[in-house]
């Protein structure tokens, strides 16, 4: 009980001072990786949790704040500009697997192939938590907003299957030939992670919209809640991404119900910031004083790389020729934090024993951690200058 005192005071203060806090540019994660790193520290060392666990919460912030930022997408906006998102997954996410693999040969010679990419698919993708405060600041452009929104949203699940295969490699468990595992997991993955966030999604928005005389207003937000829980549970129960299911849900929520505002949504956003709240102080009680004793130059330079080139130029490249100008580039190439995505990775690798798995897991540990504070502190101070050069050139 005491782990869990000590969280619910830290969540309280926190919560008592979070606009003042907010206004200095301190995040919400910044806030409780420090506290349970400090907390955990104070206590004599790292609690031990049973990591299944951790998962669970770890997906399902995961999965609600996923659902949430779908659902309040301004589809009129996305529909005129799904070309930039559709760079960003197509062109951009496989670049960032393929320099984040040679990224890994270089500093980590004596790893296996499939360790060095399974550590690059665990890092590819970028995280929708850490990056709400930009996507929600309406100092962003709305078309910049909707592209990092619906990149998160989906990368996550598109990653999956190369991270399921590289897995499997690493632990010689890998049935047939590389391409052909590939192939199938990336079908069932995004198949039925589509599958579930449809039929869920959808569903529950049509009988939403049409109870709207029957449903008493204080279970609309559950009602919200039950559907983004019950897509995550169908696309695990069927084998798909519970990420894109989530994605694709929220989207399909707010087409069918046509009210995918914060009326109907702020309920799943606040519960999904609660456990992400949650996972990031367990972050920093477990992961990160057990990783530092293991950190190297070699995974401080891996991580440092992770954030900056591997993905910058991957989106720089894959912009290239649309007419985006280079600060909007850059704007975009650094905001793509790594988050709860690369946490849950890295719980499931560590589940199925990989080998170099201290090596792996450290540099993930310092990645995440890295870009919760150099995102976090950034955000503020870079989302005020390119709103001054956006109002001084509108439309690039």
């Amino acid at each position: 009980m005491i782990p869990l005192l000590l969280g619910a005071a830290v969540l309280i203060v926190f919560g008592a001072f979070s606009a003042p806090l907010s206004r200095r540019g301190v995040t919400s994660a910044m806030a409780f990786v420090l506290a349970g790193t400090v907390l955990a520290a104070a206590l004599g060392g790292s609690p031990t949790l049973e990591s299944h666990a951790v998962e669970r919460v770890t997906e399902l912030a995961l999965v609600f704040l996923l659902f949430t930022d779908a659902a309040r997408l301004d589809l009129g906006i996305l529909r005129r500009t799904l070309g930039w998102p559709g760079r960003l997954l197509l062109i951009g996410l496989p670049l960032t697997l393929v320099l984040g693999f040679g990224a890994g040969l270089l500093l980590f010679p004596e790893l296996p192939l499939a360790s060095v990419f399974l550590l690059s698919a665990m890092l590819c993708s970028t995280d929708a938590a850490l990056g709400q405060r930009v996507v929600e600041d309406t100092a962003v452009p709305g078309r910049v907003r909707q592209a990092l929104t619906v990149e998160s949203g989906l990368n996550d699940g598109i990653a999956v299957p190369f991270f399921l295969v590289s897995l499997d490699i690493s632990l010689a468990t890998l049935d047939g030939s590389v391409p052909s595992a590939v192939v199938d997991a990336i079908a069932e993955q995004i198949g039925w992670g589509l599958l579930a966030g449809v039929g869920v999604g959808g569903a529950g928005g049509y009988l939403l919209r049409a109870a709207a005389g029957r449903i008493e207003t204080q279970w609309r937000q559950p009602f919200t809640l039950a559907v983004a829980l019950g897509a995550y549970a169908a696309a695990g129960s069927l084998g798909g991404s519970v990420f894109i299911a989530a994605f694709v849900g929220g989207m399909a929520f707010r087409l069918s119900s046509r009210a995918g505002n914060i009326d109907t949504t702020s309920f799943t956003a606040e519960v999904g910031s609660v456990l992400a709240a949650a996972t990031w102080m367990i972050f920093g009680a477990v992961a990160v004083l057990t990783a530092v004793p293991h950190i190297t130059w070699q995974v401080v330079a891996y991580a440092v790389l992770s954030l900056t080139v591997v993905r910058m130029l991957p989106v720089a490249v894959a912009l290239a020729g649309s007419g985006v100008r280079w600060q909007t580039q850059v704007f975009m190439g650094w905001f793509g934090p790594r988050g709860l995505a690369s946490v849950v990775f890295g719980l499931l690798a560590f589940e199925g024993g990989i080998p170099a798995a201290t090596t792996l897991l450290t540099t993930v540990v310092v990645t995440v951690g890295l870009s919760v504070f150099a995102h976090g502190l950034s955000a503020k101070p870079l989302v005020a200058a390119y709103h001054r050069w956006s109002e001084a050139n509108p439309g690039k």
